[in-house]
């Protein structure tokens, strides 16, 4: 009879990786551990780090290398079959590689792979082991990404591992002069053209050039536009005006495009993740994605006909934290080869 074996995640971001381990019963053993992710020198230096990382799990568990019975990896952008498709934050040479074939053939471990945000919306069901449906999660960022679990914990990836780039879903929202706004992708209008920190950094600078924010301190602020931007979250916290209407004005449009990915995949839950989901001023925020929601979404999408108090779609935050998506892929690893 063989042993029972144990699943590593692992989440490579553009500056670290984080790690854990879990049992045979699922459960995770010993602390989350990082390591440098050195994505930029290439993909050779980040096995390295791999190799780190999971010697000082294994040290941790009070297991060897052989005792591991699968490996879920996570990457910073889009890949299929294990094949990185896009440069995102990598350096050159992950690009066209088969990351997910040579990291099995360097540790003689079965190695799955998807990119963060569908690893993160794993983790984050997961976490809520007694949810048994669909779960949708929509993470505001640097940009805005998602991930969406059918029921029983499936991951929902698409024909070619490319599906759920909610942040590029179109929106019907404009500046003040009418135009619509440029995306980091190239299109014009996209969701996430309105939510992420690039957008909040371009709103800022609209809002800052006018009368109403003239004497506002941040256009005493010496610093950049970039740094300003960092700012927002507590002066939001605090009660500045200015942070608010950013804010809330970011949460509406979040909600607004939900609705329409909820009218596609009903998924009955949305889970809000990115750095929103630790802000004191969190709640507000959610209230203002679900006045959004209720602006585009149709009843049904609300409430029950048959039971009007119940909910049909329930929004919630992340609880995963930074280790959502290292989580997921240990979770992952443990469906698929346990």
């Amino acid at each position: 009879m063989s042993e029972p074996k144990y699943f590593v995640g692992l989440d490579i971001g553009g500056s670290t990786v984080k790690s854990v381990i879990i049992g045979p019963d699922g459960e995770q053993v010993g602390p989350i551990v990082e390591v440098k992710s050195l994505v930029k020198d290439g993909y050779e230096a980040t096995f390295g780090q791999l190799d780190l990382a999971i010697a000082e799990l294994c040290g941790n568990a009070g297991i060897t290398v052989a005792d591991i019975g699968g490996i879920g990896l996570d990457v910073p952008a889009p890949s299929s079959g294990g094949v990185i498709w896009g440069k995102a934050n990598l350096g050159d040479d992950w690009v066209g590689t088969d990351i997910c074939g040579l990291l099995k053939q360097r540790l003689g471990i079965p190695v799955t792979m998807t990119n963060d945000c569908n690893a993160a919306a794993v983790g984050e069901y997961a976490i809520r082991n007694k949810h048994l449906g669909g779960l949708l999660l929509v993470a505001p960022g640097t940009g805005l990404g998602g991930g969406f679990v059918l029921p029983g914990g499936h991951l929902y990836e698409g024909a070619n591992g490319l599906a759920l780039e909610v942040g590029h879903v179109s929106v019907p929202f404009r500046e003040d002069d009418g135009s619509l706004p440029d995306c980091t992708c190239g299109l014009k209008g996209c969701m996430e053209a309105w939510v992420s920190l690039v957008a909040l950094r371009r709103r800022l600078g609209i809002e800052l050039r006018k009368q109403e924010w003239e004497f506002h301190d941040l256009n005493n602020d010496p610093g950049s536009i970039e740094e300003k931007a960092f700012k927002l979250r507590t002066l939001a916290e605090n009660g500045d005006a200015l942070a608010i209407q950013l804010f809330k004005q970011q949460g509406f449009i979040l909600g607004y495009g939900i609705a329409d990915l909820v009218r596609v995949f009903d998924p009955g839950l949305v889970v809000i993740g990115g750095g929103l989901a630790e802000s004191k001023f969190r709640d507000r925020f959610m209230e203002w994605v679900k006045e959004g929601f209720n602006d585009r979404a149709w009843p049904i999408y609300r409430h029950s006909p048959i039971e009007p108090e119940k909910a049909t779609t329930v929004f919630q935050w992340a609880e995963g934290g930074d280790a959502a998506a290292s989580i997921g892929m240990a979770y992952t690893a443990r469906e698929l080869f346990a």
